[in-house]
């Protein structure tokens, strides 16, 4: 390895801006994904462009589980096929380099890239999907307008029945509105020529009020009253404190997860998404080493034609086949078909044990 000391450095010197473009090139893929639903955020919701940014960083960060393993596939297998198109591997085979030591260079960028990786799954990751989780619920309470959908009716609007002719979802005005409240003992049908949705600007998302003006309620019951009004005001939820909120599983963190597992409270089916998402983190963080391996089996080509573009191919296609397998896989862990260890952990063992068949063939 001392001997090799500036072959491993010349390669690590080639993998790295190719580690950064991958990573680049896989958080525009995925935000490629969400483009519809943040020009939502936008046009609908009108929220601003630093805020716009704001959900974009989170999604990154929250992303960098999986994009890291994907961008250190995507850097060995652009690297390597380089290296055969150039016929650099043979150069450096025929000045007695070994076939097993051009792995040690990816090897060594897979253990930094798992060490950081490992980071991100436990610690990184759930603080960027918890903060994008509250930056939603916020927008969704103080946008609240936005699901209301013009001249139709809105069944789904905190537990009301809500039409209205003319939506402002910006200002959160409203025109002729008919909504029917059934959460009280005797249901209620409240009509209005005009309402607008009124946020607490102190404590966004906390508190939010329907302000409904010159309007009637019906109140249903033995008899059937009437009252006018010139403002009412309808509490569409209940102050809540957003720390309170329970965290959904991809937003705990390390110790987090271990406190929810090992808690007598909690009930089996809990405890068992709680228990794959551990293991799910563990074993995508460990997918870095088994890529490492894939990248180099397949990045050397004999073919020097047929390598200079199968590199992206390659580890789009190595990536799709990866998440086919382990979504299947852990679609038999959640049903209780495989132990959990096992279900998570096969996509790796199936890919780990078809890199050596490979390895054995390219290095010797």
């Amino acid at each position: 390895m001392w001997r090799s000391r500036r072959i491993i450095i010349y390669l690590l010197s080639e993998m790295l801006p190719a580690l950064l473009l991958g990573i680049v090139i896989f958080v525009a893929i995925l935000l490629m994904f969400q483009a519809l639903r943040l020009t939502e955020f936008v046009l609908v919701h009108g929220i601003k462009i630093s805020t716009l940014f704001d959900i974009i960083g989170y999604m990154s960060i929250s992303f960098l589980p999986i994009l890291l393993p994907m961008s250190l596939l995507f850097a060995i297998l652009m690297t390597y096929n380089r290296l055969s198109t150039e016929s650099e591997i043979i150069a450096m085979k025929s000045a007695g380099i070994s076939g097993w030591s051009l792995l040690t260079p990816a090897v060594i960028l897979a253990a930094l890239v798992f060490v950081f990786s490992a980071q991100t799954a436990f610690f990184m990751a759930p603080w960027g999907n918890r903060q994008f989780e509250v930056l939603i619920t916020q927008l969704g309470n103080t946008k609240a307008a936005a699901s209301i959908k013009e001249g139709a009716f809105s069944e789904g609007f905190f537990d009301m029945v809500v039409y209205a002719n003319k939506v402002d979802s910006k200002s959160g005005k409203m025109q002729d509105l008919f909504i029917y409240d059934e959460k009280e003992s005797s249901p209620i049908t409240i009509i209005a020529p005009r309402g607008e949705i009124i946020p607490d600007a102190d404590n966004p998302g906390h508190s939010i009020l329907l302000r409904l003006f010159n309007g009637e309620i019906h109140r249903s019951g033995k008899n059937h009253t009437i009252i006018n009004f010139e403002a009412y005001d309808v509490s569409l939820n209940d102050p809540i404190r957003f720390e309170e909120r329970q965290k959904s599983p991809p937003s705990l963190s390390l110790s987090e997860l271990n406190d929810r597992m090992a808690d007598d409270k909690v009930s089996d089916k809990d405890k068992q998404t709680y228990s794959i998402e551990y293991h799910k983190r563990s074993a995508l963080s460990f997918a870095c080493f088994v890529f490492a391996l894939i990248g180099v089996a397949f990045g050397i080509q004999n073919d020097r034609r047929g390598a200079k573009s199968s590199g992206f191919v390659l580890s789009v296609g190595f990536i799709i086949l990866y998440w086919v397998l382990y979504l299947g896989f852990e679609g038999l862990a959640r049903n209780g078909r495989l132990p959990i260890v096992l279900a998570t952990w096969s996509s790796n063992i199936i890919f780990m044990i078809f890199a050596f068949m490979n390895l054995r063939k390219k290095l010797n």
